[in-house]
């Protein structure tokens, strides 16, 4: 998803731009929402519907997605860019403008039950000022869904022994430089599954779950792989961690 975190002036443009690649695939989108309807509930029990803030929501393509999983529940996009949020109004019936950081996000501190951290946290300059936000507007024991894609996912391992710059690692912002693919998308940080747990359970966070999901730009032969790597997260193209704020 697009970062809400305001990049620096040279990325604002880059980021701007609805031509740039923003999600990982629709089964990401969908296995996300199916971890989320678990840990929630169904929205007519115990404490009804629920508030889930989609942050870095873009153009609200993945919100939309999940909506049918989320049924009863709040969903509310959130994003930095107005020219996202224009288009997100048209598949969501909340989009509201917000920054990580700084207490960017226009909501009171523990008002949201969950958050939706999906392909963002790639995009940061501050992953943990990022963390810190979020933490604040969940209220404890709140759920953290964070997906991003994987430094060490099974086809990067054979990339870096044979001394190819691994897949989703870019070295520019103006083209594709030693790895496969065609597409510069502005990830500017990578997580292998054991970073990732680490790095949220230092911001505040205890990990529930950690799942894989496959990646929808892996070559039509070996999708059937992909497939199968999500069995273990560690080697997975996506990774889709579940943590509840302490």
């Amino acid at each position: 998803m697009a970062t809400t975190a305001p990049p620096p002036p040279e990325l604002r443009d880059f980021y701007e731009n609805p031509a740039v690649p923003v999600a990982s695939g629709p089964s990401r989108s969908r296995r996300q929402a199916r971890m989320l309807a678990r840990a929630l509930g169904p929205a007519s029990a115990g404490a009804g519907p629920r508030t889930v803030l989609d942050i870095g929501c873009g153009d609200g393509t993945a919100a939309a997605t999940a909506a049918p999983y989320l049924r009863g529940h709040r969903l509310v996009g959130v994003d930095w860019s107005q020219d996202a949020l224009t288009r997100a109004r048209t598949r969501l019936p909340y989009a509201v403008r917000g920054e990580l950081g700084g207490g960017g996000l226009p909501f009171a501190s523990g008002s949201a039950d969950a958050v939706l951290f999906s392909e963002v946290i790639e995009h940061l300059v501050d992953p943990d000022a990022a963390l810190d936000e979020l933490r604040r507007v969940l209220r404890p024991g709140g759920h953290l869904m964070l997906s991003t894609p994987n430094l060490a996912a099974w086809y990067n391992r054979v990339l870096l022994l044979a001394g190819v710059q691994p897949v989703f690692s870019e070295v520019s912002m103006r083209g594709i430089h030693g790895r496969p693919g065609s597409e510069v998308v502005g990830h500017l940080r990578l997580y292998t599954a054991r970073a990732l747990r680490e790095f949220v359970a230092a911001s505040g966070f205890t990990v529930v779950r950690l799942e894989g999901a496959p990646f929808h730009g892996v070559p039509r032969p070996l999708r059937p792989l992909d497939r199968l790597a999500c069995a273990r997260a560690p080697l997975a193209s996506i990774l889709l961690l579940h943590a509840r704020r302490t």
